[in-house]
C-alpha cells in the first residue's frame, strides 16, 4: 500500500514516512517490545540508513513540538498512551508505536546535537527541547520586552512565562527562560535580580 500524508486532530501534517514500517517499529499491543537495533540487524539496515532515520525523527519531533508548543519529551511518553505526544509516537491506523528504548536513543541524539538538554540534570528520561535555540529565545524575549514597554521594569520569571495576555513566551519552562536571560545578560541587555518570591529580571535597551 502506498504511503500517504495524514493530518492529525491537532492540525499537524504527518509526513508519509510516518506510516512506514521503519518509522514506527513496535506493534501496539505486544507485551514484549522489539529492540530497534535487533530489527535493524534482521533487516540488514546500514548505519547510514539508521542515521537518516534518526534525522527524520529529530525533524519530526522538533516540528511537532513547535506546532503544539511542547517543551518536554519523556521516555514515558512512549510507555503510557494518552499523552501530548501520541499523535506522532503512535499510529493507530497501522497499529504501531515507537518503543521506549528507541525514543530514549532519539533523545540522546537530540542532546548530542544541542537540540535538547536533559532536564533535570543527571537523568536520561526527560529532555527540554530546543525547537528554538536558547539564543533565539533570548532575541524573542528581548523583542517582547521592548514591544510591550517592559524595558527597565523588574519582572519575575513567572510573570514572563505565565503572562495575563498570551505572548510568544507563554509556557516557556523556567530553566529555558533562565538560559535566555543569561545570554541577554552577557550583552548587557538584561540583569537577573533577586525578588521576594524568587528570581526577576530587568531588561535594557540593546
Amino acid at each position: 500500500m502506498a504511503l500517504s500524508t495524514h493530518t492529525t486532530p491537532s492540525g499537524f501534517l504527518l509526513p508519509s514516512i510516518h506510516s512506514g514500517t521503519p518509522l514506527l517499529h513496535a506493534r501496539i499491543p505486544p507485551q514484549i517490545l522489539i529492540d530497534i537495533h535487533t530489527r535493524q540487524t534482521a533487516s540488514n539496515q546500514t548505519k547510514s540508513t539508521h542515521a537518516h532515520l534518526t534525522e527524520q525523527w529529530i525533524r519530526l519531533i522538533l516540528t511537532y513540538a513547535r506546532h503544539k508548543r511542547l517543551f518536554v519529551l519523556r521516555v514515558e511518553d512512549a510507555e503510557v498512551p494518552g499523552g501530548d505526544w501520541d499523535e506522532i509516537l503512535r499510529n493507530e491506523r497501522i497499529n504501531r508505536r515507537i518503543p521506549p528504548s528507541y525514543l530514549s536513543s532519539l533523545m540522546a541524539a537530540l542532546v548530542a546535537k544541542n537540540l535538547a538538554v536533559y532536564e533535570p540534570a543527571k537523568q536520561t528520561r526527560a529532555v527540554l527541547l530546543h525547537w528554538r535555540l536558547p539564543e533565539e529565545w533570548a532575541d524573542v524575549l528581548h523583542s517582547w520586552a521592548t514591544a510591550t514597554g517592559q524595558l527597565n521594569t523588574i519582572l519575575t520569571f513567572y510573570e514572563i512565562s505565565d503572562p495575563p495576555i498570551p505572548s510568544p513566551l507563554s509556557g516557556i519552562p523556567i530553566p529555558l527562560l533562565r538560559r535566555a536571560i543569561t545570554i541577554l545578560s552577557r550583552s548587557n541587555r538584561a540583569q537577573i535580580i533577586g525578588v521576594a518570591d524568587g528570581e526577576g529580571v530587568r531588561f535594557f535597551v540593546g
